[in-house]
């Protein structure tokens, strides 16, 4: 199993603190079957800056501490890159990490209430480029929530998305567990992920969720999501999905619907 997004590298975001939640952590995902994590603190949010030349290094020396500590895990730098007006300089600066080595793949985030206005904009220049978004944990965007349209637009223009495990599980409140099952029932889901940040509050969840996906939608699907994230990390092609529309739910007024 392949884990793309998760904050462990310790001190440097909202995730982990220290080292020793950073190995609790990484224990934590070997315990839900995680082989492989890709290690993606947060870059140009507005409030971290994460240069792709430290976190090259700090993921090296964390590696060493997993072999140390005994921790069957290996991972990858990487970056959950913000959407925002500096971006297209910062490729050009070679200050972005991928997904993959080949530069395919971005794993990018919006704010939490907001899809910028210049977005279609900047997913196209990144399609110039040959670079394909992951959009990253839509299912906790509220204006996403509220505009279901909006990320199905971004996944037909070529776009890809990452469910966060714990969102489908529920750990984030009703709301997002049935938005969660919304997007994978419409084909709007590509890779789940863990998105951990630490210890208890934003933990592991990824064999609960691989565990009711199998249920929900079929061993198929799980195993598509698995090799999703196997082609993403290597830089191969992801197979686009057939995409349904997700309705948006009209409010009663006076009881007049």
């Amino acid at each position: 199993m392949i884990d793309l997004h998760c904050h462990l590298l310790p001190g440097i975001d909202d995730g982990s603190a220290n080292l020793n939640t950073s190995l609790l952590l990484a224990t934590e995902a070997v315990e839900n079957g995680v082989t492989h994590a890709l290690l993606t603190p947060h870059h140009m949010n507005g409030m971290y800056i994460n240069h792709r030349a430290d976190v090259i290094r700090m993921t090296a020396d964390f590696q060493n501490q997993l072999i140390q500590h005994n921790i069957n895990l290996t991972v990858f730098p990487g970056q959950e890159v913000r959407i925002n007006g500096d971006l297209l300089t910062a490729l050009d600066q070679n200050d972005i990490l991928f997904a993959d080595e080949g530069g395919k793949y971005l794993m990018l985030e919006f704010p939490d209430d907001d899809v910028p206005t210049y977005t279609n904009d900047m997913i196209y220049q990144l399609q110039q480029r040959g670079i394909i978004p992951v959009i990253v944990h839509p299912e906790r965007n509220t204006r996403i929530m509220r505009h279901p349209d909006l990320i199905y637009d971004l996944l037909q223009k070529g776009c890809l998305s990452q469910i966060t495990a714990s969102s489908y599980v529920g750990t984030f409140g009703d709301k997002v567990e049935r938005f969660s099952q919304e997007l994978i029932e419409a084909g709007q889901g590509y890779i789940l992920a863990s998105d951990a940040h630490n210890l208890p509050g934003r933990k592991y969840e990824m064999k609960e969720a691989f565990d009711k996906l199998r249920k929900e939608f079929g061993n198929n699907l799980a195993g598509e999501f698995e090799s999703n994230a196997k082609a993403i990390i290597n830089g191969d092609v992801v197979e686009p999905h057939q995409l349904r529309i997700i309705r948006q739910k009209r409010k009663k007024f006076w009881g007049l619907f």
